[in-house]
């Protein structure tokens, strides 16, 4: 073996998430929580399905009888400006993050492939308490599911508040939802799969602490390069 071809196998290594992953990890984390918080209120105020209405503690607004001696309503104001004041650090961030993904190929190494026959066995495996996660450098099947399917989730929330904001501007993103009660409701079930992953997220981080370590300290380190990259899967970057 030459030693170019040492140097490729065996490059310096880093850490398992680069400082530049984590900020965006915890910006996205924190921008995704206001706008959960803020939308709750706002949906309180006209709900598409009355029967569900969110805790007022669990909403961002301000404290309902202040804002409605103040503004006239009960913090309704105040969670647009929040919501919209987080939805752009989100469309900023996600999309930071994303190009990030794809030009450092880490969404390449870390997400695919995602096999059926691995997925099923993973499900199988989780059903029966015995999912493991002795190598926190890798992604089962049901977590790159999860993964990708947030970030498709994001994607439609993000499309479907700018049909419910501009609806008509954007007459024609507006139509792709059937109107705008249409992409009010796409908004919310995207929402809601976005609450369903992160209470999946957090409880798994909390069954395997080492998880969520790693996404504050950068994690173990691992190779930046693997050579041939066709054949190798390379965790991180």
């Amino acid at each position: 073996m030459s030693s170019t071809q040492r140097a490729l196998l065996h490059p310096r290594s880093q850490r398992l998430h680069p400082w530049p992953l984590r900020i965006m990890h915890w910006t996205n984390a924190v921008a995704v929580l206001m706008m959960i918080a803020s939308g709750w209120r706002i949906w309180n105020n006209d709900p598409i399905f009355p029967a569900i209405e969110f805790p007022v503690t669990w909403t961002l607004g301000g404290e309902p009888a202040l804002t409605y001696r103040l503004h006239g309503d009960a913090g309704f104001g105040n969670a647009l400006l929040w919501h919209f004041a987080f939805m752009w650090l989100l469309v900023l961030n996600g999309l930071a993050y994303l190009a990030y993904g794809v030009v450092t190929g880490r969404f390449r190494r870390m997400l695919w492939p995602i096999r059926p026959a691995d997925l099923v066995a993973t499900i199988k495996d989780a059903l029966r308490f015995k999912l493991g996660h002795d190598d926190v450098t890798m992604y089962n099947a049901v977590q790159k599911v999860l993964y990708v399917g947030v970030m498709a989730a994001l994607v439609v929330i993000v499309a479907a508040g700018l049909a419910i904001w501009k609806p008509v501007q954007l007459h024609w993103l507006t139509a792709l939802f059937g109107g705008f009660q249409g992409a009010r409701l796409v908004h919310f079930l995207a929402m809601s799969a976005i609450v369903a992953f992160l209470v999946v997220h957090v409880a798994l981080a909390l069954l395997v602490p080492r998880t969520l370590l790693a996404m504050v300290t950068g994690g173990p380190s691992v190779p930046a390069r693997r050579l041939p990259a066709s054949l190798h899967t390379v965790p991180g970057e």
